[in-house]
């Protein structure tokens, strides 16, 4: 009897792990409009141009996009910047290079064929500058993080007072779209904090969503191609489908059935 109230016990103990961790998981994330949703989903280029501004002078300085040439912001489906525009970007930034002809190594501005600059030199370097905490390649974040953009978007809006009851260590801050709300990350945006070339007003909402619509094109470059191709194969099917029904309705009206 002993044993069989153990049992019980234990398995109160995990279903109520189980429970508490569903419950945790089952956040309501914000939403919102996103123009790149939907088999006809297009990214609204103005957006992913405010999404690379905010990302360029806020998050650049800790977060890298190893996997994103500058001639990627000038090809078709991304930002769409002109190409003496994507070349102005990329001169902007200092790039190491070498050896030279003296077997040093050398800064030069960047051209279209370089990667993103990376704000450190290495994984300890990183470290060592967040207080232990590595900062996320950018790359392809939405797709590694569960919720997807979603995520993302309530993560940059998700800062607050922690409730009564919860201490937070030093550097870390409460977020309750985090995993377990706790984030070494200090909130990054307030409203005003960047200037947008075409006027619109940088609030902290407009913000999120445009670094995190481009964010996503970051992960999914292919994306605008790839709705135009599946819609393409539907068209296909549904003609190949009727083409079918008539040729089977033919053969079928040969033959005739007994009374």
């Amino acid at each position: 009897m002993k044993n069989f109230y153990t049992i019980l016990f234990l398995l109160s103990l995990i279903f109520g792990f189980q429970l508490n961790t569903n419950a945790a998981e089952k956040v309501e994330y914000l939403k919102t409009d996103w123009s790149f949703k939907g088999l006809f989903g297009k990214f609204d280029r103005s957006a992913l141009q405010r999404g690379y501004q905010v990302y360029t002078e806020v998050c650049s300085s800790c977060h890298s996009m190893k996997y994103l040439s500058y001639r990627n912001l000038a090809e078709k489906g991304g930002p769409e910047f002109t190409e003496s525009q994507a070349k102005a970007i990329a001169a902007s930034f200092e790039v190491k290079d070498g050896p030279n002809e003296d077997g040093d190594m050398f800064t030069r501005p960047g051209k279209l064929s370089d990667k993103f600059v990376m704000p450190y030199e290495n994984v300890k370097a990183a470290q060592a500058a967040n207080g232990g905490a590595y900062p996320p390649d950018m790359s392809v974040l939405v797709k590694a993080r569960g919720g997807g953009v979603d995520y993302i978007y309530s993560l940059l809006q998700g800062y607050e007072d922690p409730p009564v009851g919860i201490t937070l260590d030093e550097g870390v801050y409460y977020n309750k779209y985090m995993y377990g709300n706790k984030i070494k990350m200090a909130n990054q945006l307030s409203d005003g904090l960047v200037e947008y070339a075409d006027g619109t007003n940088a609030t902290v909402e407009q913000m999120s969503k445009d670094v995190t619509t481009f964010l996503m094109w970051a992960a999914e470059p292919h994306l605008e191609s790839r709705h135009q191709m599946g819609f393409k194969a539907i068209v296909y099917l549904i003609i190949l489908t009727i083409l079918v029904y008539f040729s089977m309705k033919r053969i079928w009206s040969r033959i005739e059935t007994k009374v």
